[in-house]
């Protein structure tokens, strides 16, 4: 890679590692940035959610405190994020590289209006964190919850992109405790989605990873996640929201524009 186009996705995987560990739609940064300096979608996915990996991590530990108290929760619902991870991952790796050309960009729609619809979505979760009467909390309730973090697994493993807000949402309508608590167990189920899909690629798609991509990514999102977890809730919300609409839209018009060939 040419030392202007690392220097760009260097800050691409800052900037997706602070906002993960924040907001969760890191990819619609890096992803677009990728699809711009000429990788193939499949290619940039791959090497994409592999980088992210260690941002991940970075943002799932610097929100351990608020963990507390959620470990049973967490350890039910953790299986259901893998076995999604997995069958993204086999999706993405077993499909015709064709049909992920069609779909990439009606994906990054439906990411781009979670991210548009993300601060309705959180009112609604605050709503049920101020009227616990509202929360959907008991028993009948619970293997839909599975199958809802399931599903944003298989998404997660397929394309990555703002599957943290997905999961958001669910918790927070699921689980009773703050928004903090939520996007707390959020980060630790999109590491575990992140870290079987890129296990999936290590063993069945090794040549089709940019390992240049992947260690930039690794390392500027590892920074990011730290980043994030300390400074990143200070950041204003309609800023990175703006942000990730603006890259979203720019992946979106390569896509388009490939297809169109």
């Amino acid at each position: 890679m040419e030392f202007f186009n690392s220097v760009i996705i260097f800050f691409a995987g800052l900037w997706a590692g602070t906002i993960n560990s924040v907001v969760g739609s890191g990819t619609l940064v890096t992803f677009p940035v990728l699809i711009a300096l000429g990788f193939a979608p499949v290619t940039a996915s791959i090497s994409n959610a592999t980088g992210l990996v260690a941002g991940n991590a970075a943002g799932a530990w610097g929100y351990r405190r608020e963990l507390a108290g959620r470990r049973k929760q967490l350890l039910r619902l953790l299986p259901a994020s893998l076995l999604g991870g997995i069958t993204g991952a086999y999706l993405l790796l077993n499909l015709p590289e064709k049909v992920f050309h069609y779909a990439a960009p009606a994906l990054i729609v439906l990411a781009l209006l979670l991210v548009v619809f993300q601060p309705r979505l959180q009112r609604w979760v605050k709503d049920r964190e101020q009227n616990p009467e509202h929360a959907l909390r008991d028993r009948s309730h619970g293997a839909l919850l599975t199958v809802l973090v399931y599903l944003a697994g298989v998404y997660g493993g397929y394309f990555v992109a703002a599957q943290g807000i997905l999961l958001v949402g669910i918790l927070g309508v699921f689980m009773t405790g703050t928004m903090q608590n939520a996007n707390a167990m959020k980060n630790v189920l999109v590491l575990g989605v992140n870290v079987v899909a890129a296990i999936s690629y290590l063993l069945f798609a090794f040549d089709r990873i940019e390992w240049g991509v992947v260690g930039l990514i690794a390392v500027s999102s590892l920074i990011g996640g730290v980043v994030g977890s300390k400074v990143g809730r200070r950041l204003h919300p309609a800023v990175l929201r703006g942000v990730i609409f603006t890259l979203g839209l720019v992946a979106l018009g390569f896509l388009i524009a490939n297809l169109l060939k």
